[in-house]
């Protein structure tokens, strides 16, 4: 197992590392949920990566389930300079920062589904969970971020659906270290980004990688309720827009059920 080491994840920072310090703990109960009581008193962002997660999430109170050793789990932290509204599409701007990163790595066949989640060849390699803490003029935004290293078959029959690992692209396969250390500069950069302009930054960028674009989806919405249509790009605050027979519909929140060809 390559271990998880704070100064091998800084070296992979680039001009970020000088603001950004880096923690690596053997085991937590969630590395957001560690950095939200947690505030850089010098503005510093944060980094805490962790070999294991004993009561890590998902999106919507969901477990996020990894062996040790198998999986980059992470978050990283900041503060921005905005009102909580300004905040919306920044998971969005978050995955895009993640495929960047890992295209970098040779893992070249990544894309993004609606909201939050990387794809590998169809399967879920990863995650993205954003959450935030108000303070005074300056929010905390943290991004937890999980990818799957190693293959994991057991764990692909226990969640009973596919699920992909880097080792399934890169060969030789990639030190967790220089995932983590990439994942976590490119989205440092994103939050710069973020705070300039908004998601309207991303927006091209995430359609281009939206592995289920023009394609017939199935969404799950809030309430129960399903909703079909065509991906049709995304709104301004990163709604899922979907071409209905009833025109164009904007989706906030929800889940992709199924995906087809249009």
């Amino acid at each position: 197992m390559d271990a998880l080491d704070a100064e091998a994840i800084a070296a992979q920072l680039g001009k970020s590392a000088a603001r950004a310090s880096v923690e690596v703990c053997a085991s937590c109960a969630s590395t957001n949920a560690e950095l939200l009581r947690r505030v850089s008193a010098d503005g510093r962002a944060l980094i805490l990566a962790a070999e294991e997660q004993t009561a890590g999430r998902g999106r919507r109170g969901r477990r996020w389930l990894s062996s040790p050793g198998s999986a980059a789990t992470f978050s990283v932290s900041r503060r921005l300079r905005c009102t909580p509204a300004a905040l919306a599409g920044l998971s969005l701007a978050a995955g895009v920062a993640a495929v960047r990163a890992l295209r970098g790595l040779g893992v070249i066949d990544v894309l993004l589904k609606w909201p939050n989640d990387l794809l590998l060849r169809g399967a879920k390699i990863g995650g993205i969970l954003v959450e935030t803490r108000q303070l005074g003029g300056e929010i905390c935004v943290v991004i937890g971020i999980g990818i799957n290293c190693r293959s994991m078959p057991e764990l692909g029959g226990h969640l009973r659906r596919r699920i992909a690992a880097l080792d399934d692209s890169a060969q030789p396969p990639l030190a967790r270290n220089a995932v983590i250390g990439a994942v976590a500069r490119e989205v440092l950069g994103a939050l710069d980004e973020f705070e300039r302009a908004g998601f309207a930054a991303f927006a091209a960028d995430w359609t281009a990688l939206h592995a289920y674009e023009g394609r017939r989806l199935r969404v799950r919405l809030e309430d129960g309720r399903t909703l079909s249509g065509i991906a049709s790009g995304l709104a301004a605050n990163g709604a899922l827009r979907l071409r209905t027979r009833a025109g164009l519909r904007e989706v906030a929140t929800g889940q992709v059920v199924t995906a087809r060809a249009s």
